[in-house]
């Protein structure tokens, strides 16, 4: 197994310079943890002040070791770090670890780190950093980090790649449950990125499930091409991905562009690849421990055992709010739950199967969990009870856990209510069997609505999308080029050419012509402004609805042309409906990024929206549209029919696919509202802003 990250990841050989004898100084934890981790090849101190450093022979500078060394651990001051990366230069070093900031005082244009990255390019060395902790490459015992750091224990199953330092160390340092093949610190990325880290822990066979704590993605192709790696090996991801409040620097025209900022970026992406995504370190942890302890999770819902009332009660409400499914116990499991329970206890889910205590309340509530897991609607059981003293764990919970896995086949957590101790011995080897012990119920239902999100992901049948038209495709290329900014007439002309159904419309600023285009179109009719560079025309009160007559258009005609000027569109009037919208977005780092949800012009009020990387088909947005807070009004809400909701499945699917056609013409396309009635799906309104010329994204 072989890789491109080899040198650096799994060197032959290392040097530290600036190895050091000083207690707790990144020169001697660079050293000592190389010794500790159990590194095989050899290891080079390199400092001009010693002679022998931990009864290694130590150099004076790289030129004077017998090899050429695959790893330079630098453990210098800033100072002097680009003479010293001179010298690996000039003598081929592949790799090289660079644990400080690369900044210094007085500096000059270009500044240290600049000058640092440019020579690691123009040289093609692999480097970990700069400002990062480093690397364990715990599988391989290559430890090429400068900080201090529990004992890690061979070959473990879960790897962490965190742009954080101490992301990484507040895991792997006190985290015993967590048994990790692979940690790194990113840093700054100089050289090697994340998406690089990513590809490498998927090829090692131990790998389970890879935590990822994101600032960035500095290179979004190879991002997405890792996690596409991701799901054809069916490893699970855990994300924390910080910045969730930044504001995106792009100036918005558009309901879509204010919708929809940097971070919705990331929740498309990460959705699009089955991506679990946490919102604390709490979260992060315990989510990788599930994932690597537990087996895939069959069909169904979870099941949990307690000894209170209360506590059973409160589980009910933290699994609602965190969507997690509780089982419906089946009739029959029901009734030999009752033959074992105490009578004045109901037998449901969440159980409280402790009452009376007594000689029989152990194996009662052993049976009771039993019962439970066997039940065909349960995929996963715990049991949720409160620590014993000193935050510690009975041995029978343990006892309970794995009788009733091995009857049902299934997998059994215990969590804790409130807190214990991920460092009692008893616990971590418990968890290390595949019974994790996790601690907080809201922390453990976070963990497994991502297990049960990620089952429902990998069951999800391959998205089969329409093509657009390459003609449409050609000729609004060309236009958008020519004419970044199209009125809404243009915009829904374009509409049109990709498939997606709008309403019929004229655009005039002659007002005798007026009569004859009502005729042509019909009444009821919409009249709206065309004054070029006014975007949200209900703002400027540039919208007239519902016009039954030739005088009522004459008048709402000479109202607007007071205001706003001559030039008009004249609508049909669409029927009623359920008002939807459809935007997107081009992110500067990954393209375009779709939304849809609720609209009208509440709709940057509502935010009852979702974001989808495109292109998608008509079955992504129906499930997808289960998500939204407001979807029940699809479905008909006081007497009112249901409404089509498989047309706007449908339109949603072609303009996904136009939009990813013409991913490099556009900037931002608001269609604003789709009126969703009972048998048809139209867009009334429609705003497109095109690429500007010399704007540039990745994608």
């Amino acid at each position: 197994m072989t890789h491109e990250l080899d040198p650096l990841l799994r060197p032959n050989s290392v040097a530290v310079v600036g190895a050091s004898a000083r207690a707790d100084s990144m020169g001697e934890w660079s050293l000592t943890n190389l010794k500790r981790g159990g590194f095989a090849g050899n290891i080079y101190p390199v400092n001009p002040g010693y002679d022998e450093l931990q009864s290694l022979r130590c150099y004076k500078n790289l030129s004077d070791l017998p090899e050429v060394p695959e790893l330079v651990l630098f453990a210098v001051s800033d100072p002097r770090i680009e003479q010293a990366l001179d010298e690996a230069i000039a003598l081929a070093v592949p790799a090289a670890v660079l644990m400080s900031s690369l900044h210094i005082d007085d500096d000059h244009e270009p500044l240290l780190k600049d000058r640092v990255r440019q020579k690691i390019h123009a040289a093609g060395m692999l480097v970990c950093g700069a400002n990062g902790m480093g690397f364990y490459n715990i599988r391989d015992s290559v430890w090429a980090c400068g900080f201090d750091s529990r004992m890690h224990a061979a070959p473990g199953n879960a790897s962490l790649i965190s742009h954080s330092g101490s992301g990484m160390c507040g895991i792997i340092d006190c985290e015993e449950r967590l048994r990790l093949n692979f940690a790194v610190s990113t840093g700054n990325e100089l050289s090697v990125s994340m998406d690089q880290y990513l590809d490498f822990v998927l090829e090692l066979p131990e790998t389970k499930v890879v935590g990822l704590f994101v600032e960035t993605a500095r290179n979004p192709q190879g991002f997405r091409a890792a996690l596409e790696k991701a799901v054809q090996k069916r490893i699970p991801i855990v994300a924390l991905k910080v910045g969730r409040t930044r504001k995106s620097a792009e100036l918005t025209v558009s309901h879509s562009g204010a919708l929809a900022g940097d971070d919705a970026t990331y929740d498309a992406l990460f959705e699009r690849y089955g991506v679990h995504r946490v919102q604390d370190m709490d979260d992060f942890a315990t989510a990788l421990i599930l994932f690597a302890e537990l087996n895939p999770l069959g069909p169904g819902g979870l099941v949990t055992l307690h000894d209170s009332g209360g506590e059973r009660q409160l589980m009910v409400d933290l699994a609602d709010a965190a969507g997690v499914p509780l089982t419906e116990l089946g009739a029959d499991t029901v009734a030999a739950i009752e033959e074992v329970l105490d009578p004045e206890l109901p037998a449901v889910n969440p159980l409280d199967a402790w009452s009376r205590g007594g000689e029989t309340a152990a194996s009662q509530m052993t049976n009771c969990l039993t019962l439970m897991m066997q039940d065909d609607g349960a995929a996963l059981g715990a049991i949720a009870i409160d620590r014993a003293p000193d935050g510690f764990i009975y041995p029978s919970h343990i006892d309970r856990m794995r009788h009733a896995s091995e009857l049902s086949g299934k997998s059994v957590a215990l969590v804790a209510s409130r807190q214990g101790t991920g460092c009692d011995p008893l616990v971590v080897a418990t968890t290390h069997n595949g019974f994790p012990v996790v601690d907080g119920v809201s922390t453990f239902l976070s963990g497994v609505r991502g297990l049960m999100n990620y089952r429902d992901f990998l069951r999800r049948p391959v998205m089969k999308t329409t093509v657009a038209d390459d003609d449409a495709i050609a000729s609004w290329s060309k236009r958008l080029q020519d004419s970044p900014l199209l009125d809404e007439a243009q915009s829904l002309s374009l509409l049109r050419d990709f498939g997606i159904a709008a309403v019929r419309s004229q655009v005039t600023d002659i007002e005798s012509e007026l009569t004859a285009l009502a005729q042509d179109l019909g009444y009821p009719l919409v009249l709206k402004t065309a004054k070029s560079g006014v975007a949200h025309k209900t703002e400027q009160k540039g919208v007239v609805l519902d016009i039954q007559n030739e005088q009522q258009l004459i008048d709402s005609y000479e109202e607007i042309i007071y205001r706003l000027g001559p030039r008009v569109i004249l609508a049909k009037m669409a029927p009623a409906g359920v008002e939807m919208f459809l935007g997107a977005r081009t992110d500067p780092q990954f393209g375009p990024v779709v939304m849809f949800g609720f609209g009208g012009v509440l709709a940057e009020v509502i935010a009852d929206v979702v974001f989808a990387l495109p292109p998608f088909d008509a079955a992504y947005v129906r499930r997808r549209l289960n998500e939204l807070k407001l979807h029940a009004l699809l479905d008909g809400v006081r007497g009112s029919q249901a409404c089509n909701t498989d047309a706007f499945c449908i339109m949603a699917e072609k303009f996904s696919v136009m939009v990813d056609a013409l991913r490099d013409d556009l900037s931002e396309i608001d269609v604003n509202p789709v009126i969703v009635g009972n048998k048809e799906c139209l867009a009334v309104d429609a705003l497109i802003v095109g690429r500007n010329k010399g704007e540039n994204s990745e994608h």
